[in-house]
């Protein structure tokens, strides 16, 4: 950032160019300008810290309002409730330090949302019944595509918006044996060309890119449909404005709006079950649209077939089309997509050794993993740190506890002699030959890096030693891995081993 004489001196030149009425608004005046002055320093600061892209989509959009004299919190303000939640997210700690870093006697810093721009648009009925949308003029301004979806409260037929990630396109889905049946399929729905199967059913685990994969044909879709209508939300939300509609008495109205659309997206269809007449009202909607040649979009955690308490007549329209299925992520694509999130965290320094810990540690699902990493790096960033193995073991704890398998000292001890060709009462005697020693010093290494145990714990596994000798053994494996390329490569090979 600029140093404090540059900073002040700019200010001071603002500041004798300021107009107005002498005392309380001339004051008002300075403090807008310090403000300003601060916050270019720190969007500067930022821009470096995140790249040209990120800075430019939330951290530009951001303006700063005031300082509450009581409370000595400062107010930035976004153009709406999706950015601020978004900022609010990933970037909360980072603007707040900054800002204190800027004016230590500051208390707080809120994200929200620009006043008078709460308010959502109106829906309004055409002919026939049938809804006028205003037009998807996002796309060339350059905004979040905010795409019309049915809501309102009791009593009401208005409008809510839900908005398009404007991170989750197809660009940034990386894609592996796992799932590119499901990637292909979706790029076909959103495609000029009308699809060869409708409905497309996307079946995956929590966290494995469903959503994703949704949000990328609304995104996909608009772009060669400009003046396309989508609905997209999950079979929960799909419920309530049934219900709301029902209770309204306006069935007609919300017959009409569903049928208007050229791309509908239900997401989470599992919880629609056992609703009867909520799954009846989908099933003539399907119908529907598939008579007009719509396009349609499922997604949900299981196979159409496995869905208890659904209407056969609906299972039979849900499976009629293409069933994708996305597998968990195997360590590749694990891998293929923690180096792809890396690009937008330049020039954050992650060691390869702690990119491969996470891709065979977190395994349960693609969202857990990428947010141990997104944890690993804010944090270093904002303390400082180096991003380290060390380092990704302490912050992650609650991350890789609940990914990794339950090993036991038991499992080490034979598979690692097995790997050395060494007797398995070796691990407890009191021979101190190198060719026992070393491998009895991975095992207790193994032992520390994989189990829960304690120093103590171990020791007496390995023959009642003591626990400074198995801090002696981690200690010594952990600096050959930096030197020794051949132990580091043994480790390695004994860590897939037991986490396969």
């Amino acid at each position: 950032m600029a140093d404090s004489s540059s900073r002040n001196a700019g200010r001071e030149h603002i500041g004798n160019r300021i107009a107005g009425p002498a005392g309380g608004k001339m004051e008002e005046d300075h403090d807008a300008v310090n403000l300003a002055a601060d916050w270019a320093d720190i969007s500067l600061g930022l821009r470096k810290a995140l790249g040209q892209q990120l800075h430019s989509q939330w951290i530009k959009p951001i303006q700063v309002g005031t300082i509450c004299k009581e409370t000595s919190c400062l107010d930035l303000f976004l153009p709406n409730e999706f950015t601020a939640n978004w900022v609010r997210e990933r970037f909360a700690d980072r603007l707040s330090l900054a800002w204190k870093i800027a004016r230590p006697d500051l208390s707080n810093v809120r994200i929200e949302v620009l006043p008078g721009r709460r308010q959502l648009p109106e829906l309004r009925l055409g002919q026939g019944g049938r809804p006028s949308f205003p037009a998807n003029d996002s796309l060339q301004t350059g905004e979040a595509n905010t795409v019309p979806i049915g809501s309102g409260e009791f009593g009401t037929f208005g409008q809510a918006t839900i908005t398009l990630d404007p991170s989750l396109t197809f660009t940034t889905f990386v894609t592996g044996t796992a799932n590119t049946l499901a990637f292909n399929a979706a790029q076909r729905v959103a495609a000029i060309e009308p699809p060869q199967f409708s409905p497309l059913y996307l079946k995956a685990a929590t966290g494995q890119g469903k959503t994703h994969l949704l949000h990328a044909i609304g995104h996909a879709y608009l772009v060669s449909h400009p003046r396309g209508r989508i609905f997209y939300c999950s079979a929960e939300r799909f419920m309530v404005e049934f219900v709301q509609a029902l209770r309204a008495n306006q069935m007609i109205e919300f017959k009409a709006r569903l049928r208007g659309f050229d791309l509908l997206m239900v997401d989470d269809i599992q919880f629609i079950i056992g609703k009867a007449s909520a799954q009846e009202e989908l099933l003539y909607t399907i119908d529907a649209l598939l008579a007009e040649g719509k396009r349609l979009v499922f997604a949900a955690d299981r196979a159409p077939q496995a869905l208890d308490g659904v209407d056969q007549r609906l299972l039979s329209r849900l499976s009629m089309g293409l069933v994708a299925d996305i597998q968990p992520a195997d360590i590749e694509l694990r891998r293929a997509i923690l180096e792809h999130r890396l690009q937008r965290f330049t020039p954050a320094d992650v060691p390869a050794d702690v990119i491969e810990f996470l891709a065979r540690t977190i395994n349960r699902n693609v969202r857990e993993l990428v947010g141990g990493l997104n944890k690993l790096i804010a944090y270093a960033q904002l303390t400082g740190q180096v991003v380290s193995l060390q380092l990704a073991e302490e912050q992650l704890t609650d991350i890789l506890s609940a990914n990794r398998r339950r090993i036991t000292i038991d499992e080490i001890q034979r598979t690692v002699c097995q790997f050395y060709s060494v007797d398995r009462t070796e691990m407890s005697s009191k021979r101190r030959a190198r060719a026992v020693v070393r491998p009895r010093q991975v095992a207790m290494y193994l032992s520390k890096v994989l189990t829960p145990r304690s120093y103590p714990e171990i020791g007496r596994k390995f023959g009642g030693r003591d626990h400074s000798t198995v801090i002696h053994a981690v200690r010594l494996i952990e600096e050959l891995r930096t030197r020794d390329a051949d132990m580091d490569g043994d480790v390695r090979s004994l860590l897939r081993q037991l986490e396969s």
